[in-house]
């Protein structure tokens, strides 16, 4: 049987593969299109930005098998699981994941495990950008204040969370119905949505997140993940959770 640290590795020769091959993507390209998926209502959605967009803080190879290969595995079953509940797929994944009750027995924990793979992910992608040191501002900079002391308190215990968090998982900067921001962790690909909160901000602490560049040094790339966070996304997504 394949270890993770095997199949990482498994995955980053694919990745080079990919990368020499005739119609694949060079690293200074901006990555706009989907990636082929199983045929179903989700796709991939296309990176905003080039592979090395983040560098030095996330490198190339790592973001490229991560989108292409890990978030499409996850489209890909989500979109198998969802072929027997053809009523659930013109619903969105946000919405079905705060509803896992309603999700058939049979492929709940499929659409749990898959659908949210895809849904973190997709919230990932839209948060990173080279921030050149600027942190949060405004409403989102006073909510953190009133929650955590000051944006120095948050970093401390949004990085003591993820560094905690044992195996695969998430940290997560989250939103609830009393408005109050809060830090919380989930395993695997669990997401806040099913428990009735709003996740703003996220950083993926899988081994596949971080592993070609970091190895073993979790907390490295916690500390990296700071340089490429677009706070003025996460703020938006404040704002829509307020109404």
């Amino acid at each position: 049987m394949m270890t993770r640290r095997q199949a990482i590795r498994t995955g980053a020769v694919a990745g080079v593969a990919l990368a020499a091959s005739p119609g694949a993507m060079t690293q200074g390209h901006s990555a706009e299109r989907a990636v082929v998926t199983a045929d179903g209502p989700f796709t991939v959605p296309p990176l905003p930005y080039a592979y090395d967009a983040l560098e030095p803080y996330i490198d190339a190879r790592t973001m490229q098998i991560h989108h292409d290969k890990h978030h499409a595995a996850y489209v890909a079953n989500l979109n198998k699981a969802l072929a027997e509940a053809p009523s659930l797929a013109g619903k969105p994944i946000e919405s079905i994941l705060r509803d896992l009750d309603a999700v058939p027995e049979a492929i709940r924990t499929a659409v749990r495990n898959n659908g949210g793979g895809h849904a973190n992910h997709t919230l990932f992608w839209e948060h990173l950008k080279k921030n050149e040191g600027r942190g949060p501002a405004g409403e989102l900079a006073k909510a953190m204040e009133q929650a955590f002391g000051s944006f120095a308190g948050f970093q401390r215990h949004f990085s003591e969370t993820a560094t905690r968090q044992f195996g695969s998982g998430w940290a997560w900067l989250t939103t609830g119905a009393n408005q109050r921001l809060a830090v919380e962790s989930t395993p695997n690909q669990d997401t806040p949505l099913s428990q009735g909160r709003t996740p703003l901000l996220g950083i993926d602490v899988w081994e596949h997140a971080y592993y070609l560049k970091y190895q073993n040094r979790r907390p490295e790339y916690i500390a990296a993940f700071y340089h490429v966070i677009n706070w003025d996304v996460v703020a938006g997504r404040l704002r829509k959770a307020a109404g």
